[in-house]
């Protein structure tokens, strides 16, 4: 505090104008208090605010000795909608506190001041990169978020430049995020309309029913766009209703029959600000993101069982994947992916071993040699097998489990014909699978953490299309001769694994998933509580 003192004291003091002077004092004021407050509530930017003011003599950005300056009326307007319209809550920057001084005095006037500065810095923040850290909510959550040094963002201010514009700008410029900002917006205002309808409870609906849910069924889905123009009315279940149920549990997740039973049933009847709520902690999880996240990446949306290819902003691959159970999640982060293995051994980790593997060793003594795996001690040229067959399995308990187990490539590998490593923490990759049966399924959340994939070898060709010697024709040999070989790619590409529970498709359709690692309301809960006092 000392330093500080002394770099103030250097500003010619006397060539101040009492604005200026009195912005001086409650600057100075701040920085040797434990609080640095304005009507009671926190300065957050303290340390921001000491490298602005000092560095324009204290001139004021919003404020002169005549009252609010335009641009500061400007700014409030701004600040009393826009906030919401991206999910944060205008009054947790200062609003009510800025409209409730009058600015008649001067020591309101500088108030004014510091509340508007700092209602800019803390948003901008926001905007740039979120309100929330998530590796706080969560350990399985690896942010890779935006910074800037907002000192100049707000010091164009002085230069004339429009307050909203300036933070607008550092918002997201993924047009996923815009669209889905959008739709806020459209669900909030049939929220103020009412919302939609409770259909109430009773057998499933099918087509060519007759049953007076159906005039409950038709309004809600007209509300939510999947019942497209007027349409019939009545108690019918004809085709035009049909075709809007499939729309409907489609972008719901739900397998789409046109049948209206229990799972779209529940689905449909979400309160509509349960999915303004879903829509506020997704715009939250884009600001957490890059600038950028390549101009070709594959994205894994764990949330929505699904895999993206994207080059130039543009899908140009997709698959279903499987991805881990509520208690073995998948985790959230980015990487490269440098290598694949072609017919890839598995090395089982410790935990799946002790967990999964050695109940079965127990109950099956051929287990290991019939799912081919073998029983190893040591590491490099110390490592050596073991005969499963010297072990008396019966008193094996977790704790005097020595061994590793490794899985020979073969049908009956785990990881299938082909994995795609980006060596991160968490031990996580992308592989093929035997159990083929799973992609068929509506909630695909059955791995031990890493994700497995519908169409392996098809993504494999697609990230080798730039080396000559790995076409299809060759990747399909290599499989075939069984040996376990890597391939480098030519350039590491990005991969993101994110959680999606609503996403707008490159359809422009709304996207609702089910919270499978209920990751939502611990972000809502915080998003909600008040900054502190």
């Amino acid at each position: 505090m000392i330093v500080a003192a002394c770099a103030f004291a250097a500003v010619p003091v006397h060539a101040q104008s009492e604005i200026q002077q009195r912005l001086r004092h409650r600057v100075e004021a701040g920085l040797v208090t434990e609080s640095f407050d304005v009507m009671d509530e926190r300065i957050f930017a303290r340390e921001t605010l000491r490298r602005l003011y000092p560095g324009r003599d204290f001139e004021p950005l919003w404020v002169s000795e005549d009252g609010l300056s335009a641009q500061a009326k400007a700014f409030i307007e701004w600040l009393e909608t826009e906030p919401a319209r991206n999910g944060l809550r205008p009054e947790h920057y200062h609003l009510e506190a800025i409209e409730s001084i009058d600015g008649d005095r001067m020591g309101e006037l500088v108030d004014l001041e510091l509340a508007l500065s700092d209602s800019f810095l803390i948003l901008g923040s926001h905007f740039l990169a979120g309100r929330l850290n998530p590796e706080t909510l969560n350990s399985e959550w690896i942010a890779n978020r935006r910074h800037r040094d907002l000192v100049p963002v707000l010091e164009a201010i002085g230069t004339g430049a429009d307050p909203g514009a300036l933070l607008e700008e550092l918002l997201p410029r993924h047009p996923e995020y815009q669209q889905l900002a959008t739709r806020l917006t459209e669900l909030r205002r049939i929220r103020d309309n009412g919302g939609w309808p409770e259909i109430d409870a009773g057998p499933t609906l099918r087509p060519g029913d007759s049953d007076p849910r159906i005039e409950q069924l038709r309004g809600r889905l007209r509300l939510s766009g999947d019942l497209i123009g007027d349409g019939a009315a009545g108690q019918v279940y004809d085709e035009a209703l049909e075709a809007a149920v499939i729309r409907f549990q489609s972008r719901h997740g739900l397998t789409a029959d046109g049948l209206v039973g229990r799972a779209t049933l529940a689905a449909l009847n979400v309160p509509i600000q349960q999915r303004i709520n879903q829509i506020i902690v997704n715009l939250e999880r884009w600001r957490w993101l890059p600038e950028s996240l390549g101009e070709r990446y594959v994205i894994v949306n764990i949330a929505g069982f699904r895999l993206d290819v994207v080059e130039q902003g543009d899908s140009v691959m997709s698959m279903r994947v499987v991805v881990g159970r509520p208690f073995r999640r998948t985790p959230v982060f980015s990487d490269n992916i440098r290598y694949l293995v072609l017919n890839p051994s598995w090395e089982v980790p410790s935990r799946i071993a002790i967990q999964d593997k050695l109940p079965l060793i127990r109950q099956y003594p051929d287990y290991l040699a019939e799912q081919g795996y073998d029983l190893l001690e040591g590491w490099g040229s110390d490592e050596r097998r073991v005969d499963p067959a010297s072990i008396d399995w019966s008193t094996m308990s977790g704790q005097s489990f020595r061994y590793r187990l490794r899985q020979r490539p073969g049908e009956l590998n785990a990881l299938g014909r082909v994995k795609f490593m980006f060596p991160n923490q968490f031990s996580v990759y992308l592989h093929d699978t035997p159990a083929r049966e799973l992609f068929g399924e509506d909630v695909r959340a059955f791995s031990s953490g890493c994700i497995r994939l519908h169409e392996p070898l098809a993504l494999a060709e697609l990230l080798l299309r730039d080396n000559p010697r790995w076409t299809a024709e060759a990747i399909e040999r290599a499989v075939a001769e069984g040996r376990e070989q890597t391939v480098t790619l030519p350039r590491p590409i990005p991969v993101h694994l994110l959680y999606w529970t609503v996403w707008v498709d490159p359809d422009g359709v709304l996207q609702f998933r089910d919270d499978i690692y209920e990751r939502d309301v611990p972000v809502l809960r915080e998003l909600r509580e008040d900054p502190p006092t």
